[in-house]
């Protein structure tokens, strides 16, 4: 089976939980929705900040998109970081 290595990048809160970033190996054709899913898998610090119904946003070789983004690339760079708010 044929697989891709991406680089995830952390931001804001995120960082600070789950430090500055990772590669991540997934099988190819992967979205990230499938990242996501594999992130969570890998610690309860993870889950807390990335599981299902968390407030996270995500750019893709820094396009935002969503969890159902086309299939990844390998070398891709993932960022994930929480919404933004202003005052």
């Amino acid at each position: 089976m044929a697989t891709i290595t991406l680089q995830v990048r952390y931001f804001a809160s995120l960082r600070e939980a789950l430090g500055s970033g990772e590669a991540v190996t997934l099988p190819a054709g992967s979205r990230v929705a499938d990242l996501r899913a594999a992130l969570v898998a890998r610690s309860p610090a993870h889950a807390e900040r990335l599981g299902p119904g968390c407030a996270v946003r995500c750019a893709v070789a820094q396009q935002m998109c969503t969890d159902d983004q086309a299939a990844l690339a390998d070398g891709a760079e993932v960022a994930f970081f929480p919404p933004v708010t202003g005052g």
